[in-house]
């Protein structure tokens, strides 16, 4: 093959990671603008809604470190097209399903595809192109990507939604994964790591996992048990003891998915912490103001997909801000500041009323919202993995991208908790609508203990840079604001 073909080659491999990448960022923004259509067509109470989302990122976020540490192991084309068959058949089922727990479990299925996918995609991204110009290039497609998806996913949820219903929203994936495992072998080589293979963390990976499970089923259920009551007590204590079990089996392990001794660093766990608060508010906002504004207000899906989409395009635009501001002001201005703005945002989005409208009580909340959601997952990033040694820098990434997928389900489980307490009595779109103004409040809340948090364990130091498992500088986040 000559150098031509080689670079043809290269960049063709390019757009079919990227398409992958795209194809998941899709499956997790579109559904939130289908999920006020489908969980009354399958009969789903809000606290079994929840789950279509959670189920996902929480095996994403559980799984996503194991599923890059497969690739190196196995064969990272391998796993990616073993990832992307996954992919297909969770696309399929979701579309099929037939009642709540076919739903969810195709969703975690698609969560376990997305977390061998996505760590894998970028991993062969790395190995086919050099270091240098053109694999910053090549950095920059697949981030610009993450933005476009993000918006994109708002766009074709909602019209595939409103046109052919909400099952096209996960069948609009298979053509997709049909597509690039067809070109997988064709476009992608195989590599793996040649030196000494380390052993897989399945036992910390399971059990972090379970963790997650009986956290969010403890808070979900909550407020229809008893937030006193056996069954949830028991569930918090399980949660607790399955946390206690991880810390051991992160210690005894050879090659642990966490190592303590990693997250130990002030810096790395004070952005880790951000991170998991910014992931709580931007779920938990977007699912809130998508019920608003479909349930309450009666905007059609793809009206309110194009309404919505100001969020993740400002926030798109905040990340690439972000960085160079860190540079000029330090990092803990920067993180403080991008949460008083998600704060500022969910609390005006905290006074919407029953008879309201889009331009005067949801616009200003995500004009504010959205950019302070860019800049400072950026920043914090730059906390989270800044100065951290070159050998451990793929595992800080991996703790850094699974912390907002964890955030993310736990700020869903919270805002459906906190909804469905303040609207446990039936009633009409008054007591609805106060139920959401609760669930903004708690965002507000979230953004609160972030803040907490940055000024207890992060430092103000300039000239931070964000980089990649490689060491590449990186100025903008690829799964902002809702990936995975």
């Amino acid at each position: 093959m000559s150098n031509l073909q080689a670079v043809r080659f290269r960049w063709a491999a390019l757009v079919l990671l990227c398409a992958a990448n795209f194809a998941v960022l899709l499956d997790s923004q579109s559904v939130i603008l289908a999920l006020p259509s489908l969980a009354p067509d399958l009969g789903m109470s809000p606290a079994d809604a929840q789950w279509v989302l959670s189920a996902k990122l929480i095996t994403f976020g559980g799984l996503l470190i194991l599923g890059g540490r497969a690739a190196d192991h196995f064969g990272r084309r391998r796993v990616f097209v073993l990832g992307t068959a996954l992919f297909l058949v969770g696309s399929v089922l979701c579309g099929l399903a037939w009642s709540p727990a076919v739903i969810i479990a195709a969703r975690a299925l698609s969560g376990i595809a997305a977390a061998l996918m996505v760590p894998t995609a970028l991993s062969i991204l790395m190995n086919t192109f050099p270091e240098g110009k053109s694999r910053n290039t090549a950095l920059a497609g697949w981030s610009g990507i993450g933005g476009i998806g993000a918006t994109a996913g708002l766009l074709v949820g909602g019209l595939l939604t409103q046109t052919l219903g909400w099952q096209w929203v996960f069948y609009v994936n298979v053509p997709i994964a049909v597509l690039v495992m067809l070109l997988a072998p064709v476009l992608l080589q195989e590599s793996r790591d040649s030196g000494k293979r380390r052993s897989q963390d399945v036992a910390g990976a399971v059990v972090s996992t379970l963790a997650l499970v009986a956290i969010i089923l403890a808070v979900v259920q909550a407020p229809v048990w008893g937030w006193t009551s056996a069954p949830t007590l028991i569930l918090f204590a399980v949660a607790a003891g399955l946390l206690a079990l991880f810390v051991v089996v992160e210690k005894r392990s050879s090659a642990p998915l966490v190592p303590l001794a990693l997250i130990r660093r002030p810096a790395l766990a004070g952005g880790n912490l951000v991170t998991v608060a910014m992931g709580m508010a931007a779920f938990g906002l977007s699912v809130t103001i998508s019920m608003y504004g479909q349930v309450v207000l009666g905007y059609s899906p793809l009206e309110f997909g194009v309404l919505q989409s100001v969020m993740p395009t400002l926030a798109f635009v905040g990340a690439y801000v972000g960085q160079s501001v860190v540079t000029r002001l330090g990092v803990r201005p920067v993180v403080a500041a991008c949460l008083v703005l998600l704060g500022a945002g969910c609390l005006l989005l905290s006074q919407v009323p029953v008879n309201g409208s889009y331009g005067a009580d949801i616009l200003w909340g995500l004009v504010v919202f959205g950019p302070g959601l860019g800049a400072g997952m950026a920043a914090a990033s730059v906390a989270a993995l800044s100065k951290v040694p070159q050998a451990d820098s793929g595992a800080a990434s991996g703790i850094n991208v699974a912390s907002f997928q964890i955030g993310g389900a736990l700020g869903v489980a919270v805002v459906t908790s906190v909804s469905t307490s303040f609207t446990a009595a039936p009633g009409g779109p008054a007591e609805f609508t106060a139920g959401l103004q609760a669930s903004f409040v708690a965002c507000v809340i979230f953004a609160v203990i972030g803040l907490g948090v940055t000024f207890t364990l992060l430092r103000g130091n300039k000239k931070r840079h964000l980089h990649s498992v490689d060491g590449q500088n990186r100025s903008d986040r690829d799964d902002l604001p809702l990936a995975g």
